[in-house]
């Protein structure tokens, strides 16, 4: 092996598809609440109050952005594999909080160690395989690193919610989350190799100027980037909602803890595998209009889930989110690659980060006031047409943008 760090995929392939591994354990942690939290927080605590239900996610989006930032910071200044070391042992207690929670503070307690473990481990993941590509390979890079996040999500949602229906809500679902936490700790301990030299190297080959100023550039002022991050934040504005809301409209419709699970997971299921596709495609077409037709394609599948009565309609909008979702996700951060200095990239990208996991928290509380105040629908609508505004957002500030 070569002491000398290259670039590119297939130089990188051992390393590159080891974080794939880790970064799919990443996802899975979230997965295992994802299809019954909401139920343990109605049978087994007694929380009546959308808003109190949605606590979690708020917790839990405003945990993980902040961590998002600092870990732009963090992965400058004590390495990139040290980072995600860190991320994997504020993990090891979430499975044992859920198991045993005997108050729902417990349950925000776990949700604050699982939203910095996700803003730190997935983080560090994103930048080392950024560190790791060439240009031409960025959207491929980003596509599949989200589809092993979001595809284990979306199986762990599965089973955790099939395990709940047969075994119980607690304890047996969350044992899938301790294998995943041990064993992504000791992949990143033993295994994975910090990425600085390859960062290194390609700060000497780029022709992109620094930012004078990543955190405003970032948030707004860069036409490519504030585009990129005001989507960004809607996009898990209205996951947040979704999150929360789609198992309780579920199970008003009457449906069984199987199917609620089912339709749940096949969201980031879609997600994740569509990634695959759409991650080659950000590296080919103009990203502003995978962009545009993303958030396009998931403001009306949010407003379909109005008229929506069956289990089939119920899948086929789960499929348009998940599809629609896959387009905007790794296209997200391959743009910010593509127009930042290597230097600045850690930094912008928690940045973006930042904001567009804030929208978790954001749309929790916003969709818990909105179903208190009114009702569901009234929460579906306005979310619905906060997405189909950021679509016209990026196709009016990116519309003279080559990228």
């Amino acid at each position: 092996m070569t002491s000398q760090p290259r670039l590119g995929l297939k130089a990188n392939w051992k390393q590159f598809t080891l974080l794939i591994l880790v970064n799919a354990f990443v996802g899975g942690m979230v997965g295992q609440e994802r299809s019954i939290l909401p139920e343990l927080a109605v049978h087994t605590f007694k929380l009546a109050a959308q808003s109190a239900i949605f606590s979690f996610i708020v917790v839990f989006g405003l945990t993980k952005a902040f961590s998002n930032f600092f870990a732009g910071a963090l992965a400058q200044r004590i390495g990139r594999k040290n980072l995600l070391v860190v991320g994997w042992l504020f993990g090891i207690p979430v499975p044992f909080l859920l198991m045993f929670a005997p108050s729902w503070g417990w349950i925000i307690a776990a949700n604050v160690l699982l939203g910095i473990n996700q803003g730190l481990a997935w983080s560090s993941t994103v930048v080392m395989k950024m560190d790791l590509v060439d240009g031409k390979h960025r959207g491929l890079a980003m596509g599949l690193n989200e589809f092993a996040g979001y595809l284990t999500l979306g199986l762990v949602a599965f089973l955790t919610g099939f395990i709940a229906q047969e075994y119980g809500l607690r304890p047996y679902p969350f044992y899938l989350g301790i294998g995943m936490a041990f064993l992504g700790l000791l992949l990143s301990v033993f295994f994975v190799r910090d990425t600085q030299k390859q960062m290194t190297l390609a700060a000497k080959e780029t022709t992109i100027n620094r930012l004078k100023s990543p955190i405003w550039e970032t948030t707004w002022k860069h036409r490519i980037l504030g585009s990129v991050t005001q989507a960004g934040f809607i996009n898990n504005l209205n996951d947040g909602m979704l999150w929360g809301i789609l198992p309780v409209i579920l199970s008003t419709k009457g449906f069984t803890l199987t199917q609620i699970a089912s339709i749940v997971a096949i969201y980031p299921i879609v997600w994740g595998i569509s990634q695959l596709g759409t991650g080659i495609l950000a590296d080919k077409l103009p990203k502003k209009l995978l962009l545009f037709w993303g958030m396009f394609g998931q403001g009306l599948a949010i407003i379909g889930l109005i008229f929506a009565t069956n289990v089939l309609e119920f899948i086929g909008i789960s499929i348009l989110l998940g599809i629609g979702t896959a387009l905007v996700y790794p296209t997200f951060l391959a743009t910010i690659a593509d127009h930042t200095h290597p230097l600045d990239r850690a930094k912008s990208i928690g940045v973006f980060r930042l904001w567009r996991d804030g929208g978790y928290a954001v749309g929790a509380i916003l969709t818990g006031i909105l179903v208190d105040w009114f009702n569901i629908q009234a929460a579906i609508s306005f979310i619905g047409g906060l997405t189909l505004m950021s679509a016209l957002v990026i196709w009016i500030r990116m519309m003279w943008q080559k990228s």
